[in-house]
């Protein structure tokens, strides 16, 4: 399954690049977001429910970032295992793009998911996957707005 999308943040880039690299700002955004821990600048840990179709599962896993192209891009990659309900991995690469006062956020994710998830069938999970990748960036964006006008 793959998700693309762009978003524009009316934040400067540096801004969103700290934002996107501070663990109370990411646990606001992620939808289902109990817990995140950071153990390095690369690695998070994260504890997540979320809820897909009729399953209803609480996953915890790791991400590592890769922030060799920083701030201007960066990637990401993760694995969570939600029990009985199944497992996912998938990563995303993102690109930020100053455009005056405000930044250009692109992303293109990959996922793959096993276990009971994956009998749900792949319309249910694409526009799942959809659904909670648009809120979490309505979300990052809401935050940074937030915060650029205070």
């Amino acid at each position: 399954m793959e998700l693309s999308d762009e978003i524009i943040i009316n934040a400067p880039k540096e801004q969103v690049y700290a934002a996107l690299n501070d663990p109370e700002i990411l646990q606001r955004c992620i939808p289902g977001c109990e817990e995140l821990i950071k153990h390095s600048d690369t690695e998070l840990e994260a504890k997540v429910v979320l809820k897909i179709g009729p399953v209803k599962a609480r996953f915890s896993g790791d991400v590592q970032l890769d922030t060799a192209g920083a701030p201007d891009a960066f990637s990401l990659t993760g694995q969570g295992n939600g029990g009985a309900a199944g497992h996912a991995k998938g990563g995303a690469d993102v690109t930020l793009t100053a455009d005056g006062d405000t930044t250009i956020l692109r992303y293109e994710a990959k996922a793959a998911i096993g276990g009971k998830l994956a009998q749900l069938g792949s319309r249910l999970i694409q526009s799942t996957a959809k659904k909670l990748a648009s809120k979490f960036f309505k979300s990052f964006a809401d935050v940074l707005n937030e915060e650029t006008v205070a």
